[in-house]
């Protein structure tokens, strides 16, 4: 995957070289339309070679997708941080309710839950044993 990244880069890299050399010649680039800018005082334009206006927009029209696509997911990106925050809410209820029975508090639980974790032999005293056969 790496190589083909790197594929694509060079070949995009080797376009636009070749848009740029085949685009060198100078043109001029108007700010406001018609002579517009004479009556806010200057001269609104500018001598750049036709590439950089190329390569200008394009990257112009990059930058509005992104920002376009950024605005349209923003209802997403939302509703993701608050299902996010949901799920951590409820493992945080979930994480101090296993807490909270892991160890009944109850001594009559606790002591109905004694025989069924501790071995047999361990916890039968003399007392409840049957005597030995004669």
């Amino acid at each position: 995957m790496r190589y083909l990244r790197l594929l694509f880069v060079m070949v995009l890299a080797l376009v636009l070289v070749a848009v740029a050399l085949a685009n060198r010649g100078a043109v001029t680039l108007s700010l406001f339309p018609a002579n517009f800018g004479q009556y806010l005082g200057g001269d609104w334009s500018l001598q750049v070679p036709l590439f950089l206006v190329i390569l200008g927009a394009f990257g112009l029209g990059m930058l509005a997708g992104l920002v376009w696509e950024w605005l349209r997911e923003a209802h997403i990106r939302r509703e993701a941080r608050l299902r996010q925050a949901r799920v951590d809410q409820l493992e945080s209820e979930l994480s101090h309710l296993r807490r909270r029975h892991a160890a009944p508090e109850d001594d009559v639980l606790a002591v109905l839950d004694a025989p069924a974790s501790a071995p047999a032999s361990a916890s039968a005293t003399p007392a409840t044993q049957l005597p030995a056969t004669r």
